[in-house]
């Protein structure tokens, strides 16, 4: 297209965007309108997709990191024909693909977006995998809001993409000065931002973002700069083209009052059609078939550490799964991952103590086709819970392991402890939550994690533990295992997983010898949970105790509530959980101190039975 096309093709975006929100009663237009001819150029001359296979290995990516800005984003799929004009009259009602921010129901969306700050550091994870996986050509191009530059997760991905050199990653930055309240914190001082991303080892662009001419020119710097990413900077007008909307404060989501005559004044619709360029004629990538998972094997009283048993396992994984590869966030030599990343240097990728970076690179890498494993203490993963929530919005498959769980690591005391995490994971769409206690099931679940869809978490311990299964016994998911009693004379249920299995086996002994039998349950499988075990135990004994290395809201006792949410007679339930403040202690007085020992689970037991509340 010639340069006086392009701006053409800006104005048609403009009044797309202006029709859709229109349409809608709702949505983003000023925020469309500003980066029209950053859309337009990067459409028209430089993106190589091809939108009628979605899943060619060659197509570049492009993430709209303001995720608000879809009527900009979808007016760009109606020139290049993807959708067409009744389509883009569905934009943000029940039913439409054409949501409010993207998601993947459209082919072309590879991850949602719209909670500001992700879309570069997800760009970063793309961009490693075109760079150390799939060592294909394909360039990630990320369209970034000035306002979500002050996201610290940006930073994060700015200092990672640098460190690794990704100069198949390019940053636009629409910077229109304004944000949702006003003026953003830099308004249109370009060199602001320039003298940070050089800091952090970029090339830099500066450009009048509404000069096509000038974006033309600053895109092809781009894919010729070498061993650097590259940020764009383009100085644009928020609502630019209707003079009553253009750089003024108070428009900020608000589709245009008059639409006709914004359209009018952007010069009517403009027909026009772009022949996107076509990806490179590049294969998909060679992976070895997989093989047979030799998965460590540990004999019945052994004592291993779970973290260890997934060390071993995800390494055995990665020997027979090409598509497996691990991160980690500096703590390598604590989760364990370290024994992949010796086996398997070229699918270990090290992202430093950058929690919410570490999420991020996983979800663009599980684009690419990979099966993620993201490992680092599972109070950590707090930090990046944001990005763990998007990801399931993107439908996307990552597995999440946190190490150093709950008041049994022992003396690094609360600050280090994830008390928190089966909460937090469980209150994921479609998530899996899997908490097992010994070597043997821990290297099964890291398996099985594999082909399951979705957010995937593994909750692994720092403290040696008896081996209590043998290497083929089977878990599966939504199951349990019950290792004492059963039997009609069982006085009370105690429910466990993780750590307080084992306690909770101390316990029945204990309990034994009073003359007091127990069921003890391995609720290994957190969520979803086996229903049909708890039921048929409370119908047997009555009473469920649950004992958890957690706190007690949205963990192991929830879990096991909400298994009789629906209808089902509900048993007297007792629940055991670190309801106080821990502090620095061995790890066997931090669990006496919160009430989760084999004592205090024998004392409550007693409590029940003397209260006449157990079977």
């Amino acid at each position: 297209m010639h340069y006086e096309e392009l701006a053409s093709l800006a104005q048609q975006l403009r009044v797309d965007a202006v029709r859709a929100s229109a349409a809608a009663g709702s949505g983003h237009p000023t925020s469309s309108m500003s980066a029209a001819e950053l859309g337009a150029v990067l459409l028209a001359h430089h993106l190589r997709y091809d939108f009628d296979r979605p899943d060619h290995p060659g197509n570049d990516k492009f993430v709209l990191s303001k995720g608000h800005a879809t009527p900009l984003l979808y007016a760009m799929y109606r020139a290049a024909g993807a959708i067409d004009d009744e389509e883009l009259a569905t934009y943000r009602t029940l039913g439409s693909r054409l949501e409010g921010h993207p998601t993947p129901r459209l082919p072309w969306v590879d991850v949602a977006t719209g909670s500001l700050g992700q879309g570069l550091p997800v760009g970063v994870g793309m961009a490693l995998a075109g760079k150390r996986l799939d060592q294909a050509p394909y360039r990630v191009w990320v369209l970034s809001g000035d306002s979500e530059m002050a996201e610290g997760s940006v930073w994060e991905a700015v200092e990672h993409a640098a460190y690794n050199q990704l100069d198949n990653l390019t940053l636009v930055v629409d910077v229109n000065r304004l944000g949702q309240r006003g003026p953003t914190r830099h308004e249109h001082d370009l060199g602001a931002y320039a003298r940070r991303l050089h800091a952090f080892g970029w090339h830099v662009v500066e450009v009048d973002g509404h000069d096509v001419q000038a974006v033309d020119r600053a895109y092809a710097e781009a894919r010729s700069t070498i061993r650097q990413p590259t940020a764009i900077l383009a100085a644009t007008r928020k609502g630019r083209g209707v003079a009553a909307v253009e750089d003024r404060e108070g428009f900020h989501g608000k589709p245009l009052k008059d639409a006709d005559a914004a359209i009018e004044e952007l010069g009517g619709p403009h027909p026009h059609h772009v022949s996107v360029q076509s990806p490179p004629d590049v294969s998909a990538p060679r992976r070895a078939p997989r093989g047979t998972v030799e998965l460590p094997r540990y004999d019945v009283g052994d004592t291993v550490a779970t973290r260890t048993a997934y060390g071993h396992a995800l390494e055995a994984l990665g020997s027979a799964r090409a598509d497996v590869v691990a991160l980690d966030a500096e703590v390598s030599d604590s989760t364990r991952t370290e024994f992949f990343a010796k086996a398997h240097p070229d699918r270990y990728f090290e992202c430093y103590i950058a929690e919410q970076q570490l999420v991020a690179a996983a979800v663009g890498i599980q684009t690419r086709g990979y099966v993620p494993y993201a490992s680092t203490f599972a109070a950590f993963l707090t930090r990046a819970y944001d990005f763990i929530r998007m990801a399931a919005v993107s439908r996307a498959g990552i597995n999440l392991v946190g190490s150093h769980a709950g008041v049994a690591i022992g003396q690094d005391g609360p600050s280090q402890m994830g008390l928190e995490d089966l909460a937090m994971l469980r209150a994921v769409h479609g998530s899996t939550v899997l908490y097992p206690c010994d070597a043997n099931q821990t290297a099964r679940l890291v398996a099985t994690m594999a082909d399951l869809s979705g957010i995937r978490y593994l909750r692994t311990s720092r403290g040696d533990a008896p081996v209590l299964y043998g290497p083929d016994e089977e878990f599966p998911v939504g199951g349990s295992k019950v290792l004492r009693g059963g039997g009609d004379d069982d006085r009370a249920t105690l429910v466990a997983a993780g750590v307080t299995v084992h306690e909770a086996l101390k316990a029945a002994d204990l309990l034994a010898e009073h003359g007091i039998p127990v069921r003890v349950i391995d609720l290994y499988s957190v969520k979803p949970v086996d229903t049909e075990t708890l039921t048929a135990a409370a119908t047997a004994t009555g009473c469920l105790i649950t004992v958890e290395d957690h706190h007690p809201e949205g963990g192991l006792g929830d879990a096991v509530a909400e298994a009789f949410s629906d209808g089902r007679p509900a048993p007297r339930l007792v629940r055991l959980g670190v309801r106080a403040m821990p502090t620095s202690a061995t790890p066997e007085e931090q669990l006496h101190a919160v009430g989760i020992d084999a004592d205090s689970i024998a004392a409550a037991v007693k409590l029940a039975v003397e209260s006449g509340v157990t079977a």
